[in-house]
């Protein structure tokens, strides 16, 4: 579903105008706008949440959800905020160190404050780094200080914010699957009758709320591919 269709009406725009029964002075653009990506941003936290094993991302991105950084001497704290095109990293995914040409190596992620690991220490001596912590939101400490600069020496994945809906959008429709495009309008036309005060506005609601669990269940079941039998773990006699 695209977001706005002049020609046949049947974008989320006209749509939502459609079940307000308002027109685009009453209701504009801009309003439409902010109730999308409000519903793109509860829908994306639905897609991270609900499969660690499959990493969501909104297909309207043009770049891979992964990046590069220096890595440089002496320095064994990283900030990976933003991506190339300036979205906001919500989550790491996995960090590589390159070991020689264009080949990286799966950093460990470790907790420094496990009993094996000396909080006060972890990354204070230099080397080769081989694990990282967490330690704050997308940031993360190399267990060793770096012994040399390495250009783009860090590979970072990860997943992102989705890719916004502007005024102008015309043919642009949700990075998401086609099944849950409704809710899309559902929501935006629910957040107009609601600030309008309009009669149909429980309607709405309880048509957000199946909007809703569709959404929920969309995500749970996605991953059809993957093998999901359980596996019984040998008993081990002493």
């Amino acid at each position: 579903m695209v977001f706005s269709d002049t020609i046949n009406n049947l974008g989320i725009v006209q749509q939502v105008r459609s079940f307000m029964r308002v027109d685009a002075t009453q209701w504009p653009t801009a309003k439409i706008v902010n109730s999308s990506n409000n519903w793109l941003d509860k829908i994306a936290g639905y897609a991270i949440g609900a499969d660690r094993r499959f990493q969501w991302d909104d297909t309207n991105h043009t770049a891979l959800p992964e990046g590069t950084t220096d890595m440089t001497i002496n320095v064994s704290d990283y900030a990976f905020l933003t991506d190339q095109q300036g979205n906001s990293i919500v989550t790491l995914t996995g960090v590589s160190r390159l070991i020689s040409g264009s080949n990286y190596e799966p950093l460990e992620l470790v907790d420094r404050n496990d009993v094996n690991y000396d909080p006060q220490n972890f990354g204070i001596t230099s080397g080769s780094p081989t694990q990282y912590d967490k330690i704050a939101d997308n940031i993360i400490r190399l267990n060793t200080k770096p012994s040399g600069t390495v250009v783009a020496g860090l590979k970072f994945f990860f997943q992102r914010t989705p890719s916004y809906f502007v005024a102008t959008d015309t043919t642009k429709a949700p990075g998401f699957s086609p099944l849950i495009h409704r809710g899309f309008v559902i929501a935006a036309a629910y957040d107009g009758a609601l600030t309008l005060g309009l009669a149909n506005t429980q309607a709405l609601s309880l048509e957000l709320q199946k909007e809703e669990a569709k959404v929920i269940q969309h995500f749970a079941i996605r991953n059809n591919d993957d093998d999901k039998r359980l596996m019984m773990k040998p008993i081990q006699f002493r």
